[in-house]
């Protein structure tokens, strides 16, 4: 009678009992962020409608079905005009955190501190990503792909914001028995550059913020903090 070794026993359950509680423990912030993304927009949908069937029953209006509701233009613009801020936020703050820095606080590079030596193409191993090991015009792109793809949602959200905009601006002109306009128009008006700036202040306030109370804040645990201890001079975790 043989016994089977006890190693053995554990990796052969490693990948049924214990893998997939395993991966769900790795990757459990983006888990967090996206389970709450489709919470809230999914909320945001309902009380979007019930407000838009409202405002179809001061004008005497049949309601529309939720389904219906989530291909207008009122939906679309509440969520891309959000979207459009915050992709630029987070663009931006990759670029300006690679070439300026704010002393002392946990969301800058120190001072002096040039390129990270792992940011050098020679010193790439047959671990580093295939893209970092290449040359030209594949290694610019891959060095500066967090920004570009950033960026790159930023303007699909500033283009969907400005054709659900127009969609949800004539739909209200519609309501008002007024013509509509086109989305070149819309986009050239006051009214889509007052949403867009409205969002695009409050997302720099909220990250200029957040750079300057990482230097005499804390949070223990989190690595936008310094360490409880860190003097306010330090810059960097």
């Amino acid at each position: 009678m043989t016994t089977e070794p006890t190693g053995s026993a554990h990796a052969g359950q490693g990948p049924t009992g214990g893998g997939r509680g395993r991966w769900l423990a790795d990757n459990a912030l983006s888990v967090a962020m996206f389970g709450a993304f489709i919470l809230f927009i999914v909320l945001q949908s309902v009380f979007g409608w019930q407000v838009r069937n409202e405002e179809l029953a001061e004008y005497g209006r049949a309601a529309d079905s939720y389904w219906n509701y989530l291909s207008t233009g009122h939906f679309a613009e509440a969520v891309f005009e959000n979207w459009e801020s915050e992709f630029l936020q987070m663009g931006a703050y990759v670029l300006f955190t690679a070439y300026l820095v704010q002393r002392g606080s946990a969301e800058s590079k120190k001072p002096d501190q040039k390129d990270r030596p792992e940011d050098d193409p020679s010193r790439a191993t047959d671990e580093s990503p295939r893209p970092s090991r290449g040359h030209g015009l594949t290694q610019l792109l891959y060095r500066n792909s967090l920004a570009i793809v950033l960026l790159g949602f930023f303007a699909l959200s500033f283009l969907s914001h400005a054709v659900g905009g127009a969609a949800e601006y004539n739909e209200q002109q519609a309501l008002r028995g007024r013509p509509p306009v086109g989305t070149l128009e819309f986009l050239r008006s006051s009214d889509f550059w007052f949403q867009s700036m409205q969002n695009w202040q409050s997302e720099f306030l909220a990250v200029g913020a957040l750079i300057v109370l990482s230097i005499f804040l804390r949070q223990h645990g989190s690595p936008e903090s310094k360490a409880v201890t860190a003097p306010h001079r330090q810059t960097g975790e």
